[in-house]
């Protein structure tokens, strides 16, 4: 039977190179002379540092234009809380979502279910997987996940037939 696997992972290896490119833009800006503005990375937790909010937020600005020129979806991004460390300089930590999550794997559970379009959809692990009799339920099935869930990026993966 034809399926496929909704699932919502980012391309860490454009992740890594879209960093890169934020750390190397933040030591040679002007503005950032002499701070100890940067990001670092540990598997899918990266954290912010800067000399105050301000530079803060303008490090973050600099990693989403860069995510963006590396076509890596900003929605992956979940923002913590700032915290203070040492004298006036601040960390906040960032971490990259990875996987459908519970409820949102109940949601489009729920949307191809009352779709009335011919597929069945099942939660295998951190990815759905749709399975159905035809290959044209199944694209009517993307574009329909595609046009009502926004706010999480997803990605259509192992399309069988």
């Amino acid at each position: 039977m034809p399926s496929f696997d909704v699932v919502s992972e980012a391309n860490l290896v454009e992740v890594r190179n879209a960093l890169d490119q934020a750390n190397k833009e933040i030591t040679n800006r002007f503005d950032f002379k002499g701070s100890d503005a940067r990001i670092e990375q540990k598997e899918r937790d990266l954290t912010a540092f800067a000399d105050d909010d301000f530079k803060l937020t303008q490090v973050r600005d600099v990693l989403v234009s860069k995510f963006a020129k590396r076509n890596v979806d900003v929605r992956f991004l979940d923002y913590g809380d700032t915290q203070k460390i040492s004298g006036d300089k601040v960390k906040q930590p960032i971490t990259i979502k990875h996987g459908v999550s519970g409820d949102l794997a109940k949601k489009i559970v729920r949307l191809v279910k009352d779709s009335k379009i011919k597929v069945q959809a099942s939660i295998q692990g951190d990815a759905v997987r749709v399975t159905g009799t035809k290959r044209d339920d199944l694209q009517a099935t993307i574009a329909l996940l595609k046009k009502e869930i926004t706010d999480v990026p997803l990605s259509f993966d192992n399309f069988r037939d």
